[in-house]
């Protein structure tokens, strides 16, 4: 009977291999067939295996160098340099905010520091960057002291522009404040203005704070 017993657990160990193995593979052929660059959640390959044997075929692509793990839960297929031999071109902090939103199935709008220096309007580059988000509020972790912070907003307004730079304008220009706009940022502003459509700008211009409605219409 022990020796039944020690036999069924050798089949379940071996079964329990064999699926791991497959998973690896499985998963190892769906990143490899992506294009460099793509980011990777274990919720991707959900239906190649168990959580466990995903876990551990994750872990595995990256002691093999084929992945990179660039934060808890998040996987980088990573795209080199290919021009100037610089090595591994690393996922923008925006892409993997992007990449999140879309897992999430939430909205995102770049906000602080992070939105003035999209625009130009600003040289400053934050460690952390953040996004207003109608989703959950959390922190992500990126490296040595960098970060992606969602903080949940209540104001369904900011989702309803139809133009994203006209989003990513006003939101630039409640950052620095009514009183605070110099000459300089007002050009920077009117070549991003140039972007827009009339039919977006008369549209998104009435969600806009009234300070900023009058601004931008008497550029």
């Amino acid at each position: 009977m022990k020796h039944l017993d020690c036999h069924k657990n050798i089949i379940y160990l071996w079964q329990i291999h064999s699926h791991m193995q497959s998973t690896y593979y499985k998963i190892k052929d769906k990143i490899i067939s992506s294009e460099r660059g793509q980011l990777f959640f274990p919720d991707d390959f959900s239906t190649l295996g168990s959580s466990d044997a995903v876990r551990s075929a994750l872990v595995r692509l990256c002691q093999n160098e084929i992945i990179l793990r660039i934060a808890q839960g998040i996987y980088y297929y990573p795209k080199s340099d290919t021009k100037w031999g610089s090595g591994i071109i690393p996922p923008s902090m925006e892409e993997i905010a992007n990449s999140i939103a879309k897992r999430d199935k939430i909205r995102i709008i770049p906000v602080g520091a992070y939105v003035l220096n999209i625009l130009g309007l600003s040289t400053q580059v934050p460690a952390n960057i953040v996004f207003v988000t109608d989703g959950s509020p959390r922190r992500i972790s990126i490296g040595k002291g960098k970060g992606i912070l969602f903080k949940h907003t209540s104001e369904m307004r900011n989702f309803a522009y139809q133009s994203q730079m006209m989003l990513l304008i006003v939101t630039a220009l409640r950052e620095i404040g009514e009183n605070n706009v110099t000459p300089e940022q007002l050009e920077i502003i009117k070549t991003h203005l140039e972007k827009v459509s009339l039919e977006d700008f008369q549209r998104d211009i009435q969600l806009a704070p009234i300070w900023v409605r009058k601004l931008l219409q008497n550029k």
